[in-house]
């Protein structure tokens, strides 16, 4: 009676985390074809140049850091006068309170409302035995939006994960064998929270590292809870591998939800971001699909 229990808790278990194990997805696509994405080369993966990630995660990430100014204090005294224009003006002054110039103090989710036209959030899936998925709660993703971010510890191809990964359903493969852990639990959440503290800049942080927590500081930072497309299920969002270049905003990047494990990496922070396959409408879960390349 014991052994039938464990087994089928085991069973419950393995329903739901093979939709996001990357060898269980490999070795059902000619079952799943409708989740598999042919890429042809690694450069024509990228259905959105990284400049137009950029020119969406800039203007939302200042948006989130006006509306954080009362706690900025320490960051805004050493940028340049033109660059702490973008996040002060003369009335803020006297309303210290105000979060955003002329606008009342909004929770990051209703600065991404007010930002970008929708909000995403952790739901349960509507996904037999897929466990949480993450859903458009409000308003509207045109397509080829950005629309969520893979948050997590990067390990480059010859970096250990061997303990990480056991019984991990969020590690994710990259095309070059770039992995990202994004388990917000155990081991994974204790690593990130150590490279995380590591990396920092004087009062700048590096990364952002309120995605394990309820109370994140980047809405977008729930990608890995995306579940995979299945045949009833078509995929509305797809992944896109986005490193993140050099001259972006030093004062931005508390908000990127992503640190490298070893501290002397010499390749550009690597990003996974989720984008819009098609428009999305308010009430719809997100499906991701899979990709290979094709020799």
């Amino acid at each position: 009676m014991a052994m039938s229990s464990l087994l089928k808790r085991f069973q419950d278990k393995w329903k739901s985390y093979r939709h996001r194990f990357v060898p269980w997805i490999a070795f059902n696509l000619r079952k799943n074809e409708r989740s598999l994405r042919k890429v042809t080369e690694q450069s024509k993966d990228r259905l959105v140049s990284d400049e137009e990630l950029s020119e969406t995660l800039i203007p939302f990430f200042r948006a989130l850091l006006r509306n954080d100014i009362a706690c900025q204090g320490e960051v805004l005294r050493l940028l340049s006068t033109t660059t702490r224009a973008r996040y002060i003006s003369p009335e803020d002054h006297e309303r210290p309170e105000r979060g955003e110039p002329g606008g009342e103090h909004r929770r990051p989710l209703e600065t991404m409302l007010h930002t970008t036209g929708f909000c995403i959030e952790r739901k349960p899936s509507s996904l037999p035995f897929a466990g949480t998925g993450v859903f458009v709660t409000r308003g509207f993703v045109p397509k080829r939006t950005t629309v969520a971010m893979y948050p997590g510890t990067i390990y480059q191809a010859f970096e250990p994960i061997l303990f990480q990964s056991i019984w991990n359903a969020f590690v994710f493969r990259c095309i070059d064998s770039v992995l990202i852990d994004g388990n917000d639990r155990g081991i994974s959440k204790m690593i990130y929270r150590s490279c995380s503290g590591r990396d920092r800049l004087g009062p700048f942080a590096l990364s952002d590292a309120t995605w394990l927590t309820v109370s994140t500081k980047n809405p977008l930072a729930v990608g890995q809870y995306v579940n995979n497309s299945t045949n009833d299920r078509t995929a509305n969002v797809y992944y896109q591998e986005y490193d993140v270049p050099k001259e972006f905003p030093l004062e931005l990047r508390q908000y990127l939800p992503n640190v490298n494990y070893r501290h002397d990496t010499q390749r550009p922070l690597r990003c996974v971001v989720l984008v819009a396959l098609r428009d999305i409408h308010p009430g719809e879960e997100l499906f991701s699909n899979y990709f290979t390349i094709v020799n």
